[in-house]
Order: C-alpha cells, then structure tokens, then sequence
C-alpha cells in the first residue's frame, strides 16, 4: 500500500512539474514588436507622369502596341504621382546596372530604417541576438546581414539568416522564422530586415507580361524590432498571436506563375502569368482552411459547421435552394484591421471581396499602393504605418496581415495592439493630412489618352 502512494506521488508530482514547465515555457515562447521604421526617399526620387514617360520613351523596344498596353496598366495599377523609384533608373542607366549600384540602394534602404529604429527604441545594435534580412533578387557575398554587422559593429555570436527568392510575401516568412527561433532561446532580441532590390531588375524588353513589375513596384523597405523578453512587454507595441504560412510549389503552374527569367531578347525580367489570380486562390483557401479555426469565436465556428450540414443535406435540392443557405465566414467577428499585401489595385479588390471587408478596411491598403507603390516584402509595414498614423489602433485590437508571394505562397499572422496611444505617423507625416484620397485615377489617363487613337495605328512612332 505505501509503495503504491509513494508511486501515485511521483506521478502527481511528476504531472505538476510537467504542466508547470508548458506554463513558463509559454511564458518564455511570446513574440513582441517593440517598433518598426519603413522607409522615405528623397523628393527627387520620385516616379510621377512625367518621370514615368521618360522611362518609358528610353526603352526603344517598345512600340504603340506596348505604349497602349503600359497606359492601361500604369492607369489600373491603383499608383499615384508619389512612389519612389531607383537612382540609376532615375538616372536613366536602368538598362546598365552595377554591383555598385544594387548595394547602393540596399545600404539606403536597410540603414536609413536600422538607423532610425535604434534612435527611436533606445536599444543598441549590440543587444541584438538574431538578424533576419528580406531580399529576393539580390544575393551578394558577404551576405547583406554581414553587411549591416559590419557597419553596426554587431557581436560575433549574432545569429543571422538571410532569405532569397520568396518575393513578396517574404517579411511573415522571417517573422515566422523569428517567433520559432524565440521558442527555442529565452530573452532574444531580434531584428527583421525586408526590403527588395528593384534598380538591378528593371525590366527593359517588350514582353507584356514582364513589363507588369516595372508598373508596380518601386522602392522602399522596411525593418522590424522583436523580442521575447516578459520585462519588455509594457513597452510592446504588437504581440505576434499566430503565423501561418502555405507553400503550393509542388503544383508547376503556381510555380510558374510569378518566375525571374530572361525573355527571347535576353533581357532578365520578372514573369506574371494568367495563373497567378488561381494560385493565389489556392493558396490562399489552403491558408485560410489553418488559420481561421485559432481566430474565429467558437460561436461563429458553430454556425459555419450548422451551414455546412445543412448544404450537405439538401445537396439533392436545386442550386438555388442551396445558394440561399450559404455561408461565409464573418472574419470581423475575431478580427478588427486588415492589413493586406499592397500588391496592385486588382490583389486588393479580390481580396477584399472574398473576405468581404468594406472600403474602410481596404483604405489602409489601397491609400499604401497610391503613396508608395507595391514595395514587396515591406510594402505591409506601410499599411500598418497608415494606421497608425489614422489613430485606428486601440489596445486589444487585432490586425490580420495577409502577404502572397512568388513560390507561390500565402503566409499570414494575426497581431495583437498592445498600447492606447499608437498614433506614430512616421513615413506618412508630411501627407496625412491629404489621406484618403477620394480621387485615385492616374494622371496618365488625362494627358496620354490619345495614345489609343486609332489614327496612330497607321502612324510609325520612332
């Protein structure tokens, strides 16, 4: 008898210490945002009409087929008169990039936005435990996260990580990274990095589906600070509630859809196929299918099941019996802001229609596209700056952030606002004021409409 108390005592004492180490190793497994700087070119960097013309007229591959095509896109892309472009393309030496130039744009970006984050946190480069870096199309020797250990003058036992090649969607792949990174070490401070390379990949050939990336994306970035450490959770902006990330390469058409190739001419440029709106979906829906069920009330996750059985049971009725029962998820029941991949006004429009979000959710997004372009894997952290800046965010709020990229991939994560008094405009200071815009039609289509006249098709354009 006493040695079977002495063995139920082991065994309760051993489900105690057993539950008590899952409560402090979840303690221990937080992710917190302790602030984040995008980043602002000069004026003179600034891709309007006229910029945009200029550009355009240079490439002489081009001919009226492809001017009509470059005015209806740059018309549709939802950019304005305000985005940023890359020093040599402004420079006009788009066709001829160097080495030099590539790190040139990488130094302005990454140490303009890494400058300003350790100013504002207070918290020095020497404290940083993990350096994650963002960059798709550019992978130099040393690595970039080198590059920035070396100018900070970082400690010798950083980790860092460099990610290639998973274009926009890239920044929740290294937030990812970095939450699963803190479950294994305790009191981390972390950085992220993302940003894109677009001055060396200007595409300067004829295809119309490459010419696409050069209407859209324009440069900017962005850097992140993170941390796991309990006794900085009062100065925590966001807490990190849960990343999921879908990667649907092994089906060839999503793979394809969105690649860096070169076109018949051997110029390198990046490819957008018609199966990018089905890839997307797909990924998407498989994401969704493991995300909703850790956000949604159980309440909500009841009446979608109900629906469910009941299109099941009347599956041999006419369609238009079980049309009348379907049911869409209410995302707003387990989320306040929706912070979407700015990617071009046809992304945004889909999105917010199978999400069924209103135009004030989508302001965010659509406000980020005309300002700054789609800016790749930061182009989120702009969304989250609008905002900001807009006084949206209130303390228990939280933000679902949706990222697609090349792979092609859906990788999202749910934020948490940890403070009342977010009201930080950072990049959009100077222009706030002037937001939303309720006029967002390009200025291409007032002063170059007549591109489409049908007199020029017997005209040569030289």
């Amino acid at each position: 008898m006493e040695f079977l108390l002495t063995l139920c005592s082991l065994f309760l004492c051993s489900l105690i210490s057993y539950f008590c180490n899952m409560f402090f190793n979840k303690r221990n497994q937080y992710c917190y945002m302790l602030g984040y700087e995008c980043y602002k070119s000069a004026d003179d960097r600034k891709l309007d009409t006229e910029a945009c013309v200029k550009v355009v007229m240079r490439n002489k591959n081009l001919g009226l087929e492809q001017y009509r095509f470059l005015l209806k896109t740059i018309v549709s892309s939802g950019l304005g008169e305000e985005t940023y472009g890359p020093t040599n393309v402004i420079d006009g030496r788009e066709e001829s990039p160097t080495e030099k130039d590539a790190h040139s744009e990488m130094d302005e970006i990454m140490f303009d936005t890494l400058d300003k984050l350790f100013a504002n946190s207070g918290v020095s480069p020497s404290e940083i435990d993990i350096l994650v870096v963002d960059v798709s199309l550019f992978s130099p020797a040393p690595s970039l996260t080198s590059r920035i250990i070396n100018r900070y003058k970082m400690r010798d036992n950083i980790k860092s990580f460099n990610l290639s090649g998973m274009g926009c969607s890239a920044s929740m792949v290294a937030i990812d990274l970095v939450q699963r990174l803190f479950k294994t070490y305790k009191n981390q401070m972390a950085i992220v990095v993302s940003t894109e390379s677009i001055g060396s990949h200007w595409y300067c050939g004829k295809e119309k589906s490459m010419m696409l990336s050069n209407c859209l994306f324009r440069a900017g970035g962005s850097s992140i600070l993170l941390t796991n450490k309990r006794a900085l959770k009062d100065r925590a902006i966001l807490k990190l509630n849960c990343a999921v990330r879908t990667n649907i390469s092994y089906d060839d058409e999503a793979y394809g859809c969105c690649i860096q190739q070169e076109d018949e001419q051997g110029y390198q440029g990046f490819l957008l196929t018609k199966h990018l709106t089905k890839a997307a979906v797909k990924a998407f829906t498989g994401n969704l299918k493991i995300l909703l069920p850790k956000i949604l009330p159980v309440g909500e996750l009841l009446r979608y099941a109900i629906s469910t059985l009941r299109r099941t049971l009347i599956k041999g009725q006419t369609p238009d019996a079980a049309r009348s029962l379907s049911f869409s998820f209410n995302l707003k029941s387990g989320i306040e802001h929706f912070c979407l991949h700015p990617g071009g006004r046809a992304v945004i429009d889909g999105l917010g229609k199978s999400l069924g979000l209103s135009e004030y959710d989508l302001e965010p997004t659509r406000m980020a596209l005309y300002r700054f372009g789609n800016t790749s894997a930061g182009g989120l952290w702009y969304v989250l700056s609008y905002m900001e800046a807009k006084k949206r965010l209130k303390k228990g709020d939280r933000i679902l952030m949706i990222s697609l990229g090349a792979g092609f991939m859906c990788n999202n994560c749910v934020w948490e606002v940890m403070k009342d008094d977010l009201e930080d405009p950072k990049v959009w200071e100077d222009c706030i004021d002037r937001y939303p815009r309720k006029n967002l039609v390009n200025p291409f289509t007032e002063k170059y409409s007549w591109i489409n006249d049908e007199c020029l098709n017997f005209v040569r354009l030289d």
